[in-house]
């Protein structure tokens, strides 16, 4: 019996996945360092699997994650740097506005980017009738939501898990039609994880309204 390195290598980064969206559930400052080594794992496994804008997100997601520590840490006075908050209407209006630019620009750059892999540019992950939905695609779209996800949890906005959750819908069957079923399984407790989060942030905010 051989050793599979990649299979073990996707199962121990899918598990800190796991336990760093438990510890950003909990707002625990642990979602970081295990994000980080997370995010550094599937840097590779991205690149391995042709899954270029999902490697190059997770290069996003390090710098984040090591913002994210820092402004998720204390201040000189012991006190927190930010607090669980909505986003105001303004900052809807630009996050959802920065999704449509985030994908049409990454989808551009991964069409380009692989203009002579024929198999990659017409690779289909979803196909009802008219509407045939090829991996850049894809790959492009659940970038585009993730990103805006990442910068949105660093400062502890509660939208963070709406675009958590649409991101991690779409990514459970791409990862599954490239083969990498932990992966699958992984955004599917994310999926989960994401909603019980989405609870608990506006619990907060409105716990800490009544104490005041």
């Amino acid at each position: 019996m051989t050793f599979d390195w990649n299979w073990w290598l996707e199962l121990f980064a899918a598990t800190l996945g796991v336990l760093s969206v438990w510890y950003a559930r909990k707002e625990n400052i642990l979602v970081f360092p295990f994000g980080i080594v997370n995010v550094l794992i599937y840097i590779y496994i991205c690149f391995a699997a042709r899954l270029y804008a999902n490697a190059g997100i997770n290069m996003v997601y390090f710098i984040s994650n090591a913002f994210g520590w820092y402004m998720w840490g204390k201040n000189d006075d012991g006190e927190s740097r930010v607090e669980i908050a909505h986003n105001t209407t303004v900052q809807n209006i630009i996050s959802w506005l920065s999704i449509v630019g985030i994908y049409a620009l990454a989808l551009f750059v991964l069409r380009y980017a692989n203009r002579t892999d024929m198999a990659y540019l017409h690779d289909s992950v979803f196909n009802l009738g008219s509407i045939n939905l090829t991996l850049p695609h894809i790959d492009a779209f659940n970038t585009a939501f993730f990103m805006v996800a990442t910068i949105l949890m660093v400062f502890k906005k509660v939208e963070n898990w709406v675009f958590w959750t649409v991101g991690n819908v779409v990514s459970i069957p791409i990862y599954i039609s490239q083969g990498l079923y932990f992966t699958g399984i992984q955004y599917a407790i994310f999926l989960v994880l994401a909603l019980m989060g989405w609870i608990e942030w506006r619990k907060k905010i409105k716990s800490t309204a009544m104490e005041h």
